[in-house]
């Protein structure tokens, strides 16, 4: 089972959506942070779908959902994407299955 939980910024606002734990084909969401387009993403990692396309195995070699950078890193549920003030999650956590 898997959910998603809301992130904002405290300084400048910006917010995110995050999901955690594991989808129903056993894969993880991994949110990453792009320093090039200051967003955060969610991308795919492992499951059934990593059986079929290696390249969704781990998170090296990928790249920013939105912008394309290689330049992306694994978010450290913290820091800010667009001004590196501090995120804290909001509210209760939805459940998605």
């Amino acid at each position: 089972m898997a959910w998603k939980l809301k992130y904002r910024c405290k300084t400048c606002r910006y917010e995110a959506d995050v999901y955690e734990g594991r989808g129903l084909f056993r894969q993880k969401i991994t949110p990453i942070s792009c320093p090039d387009c200051k967003t955060i993403q969610n991308i795919v990692v492992g499951g059934i779908i990593a059986d079929v396309a290696p390249s969704y195995r781990s998170e090296v070699g990928r790249l920013c959902l939105k912008c394309g950078s290689e330049n992306i890193r694994i978010w450290d549920k913290k820091t800010c994407p667009k001004c590196q003030g501090v995120m804290e999650a909001l509210g209760e956590k939805e459940f998605w299955t």
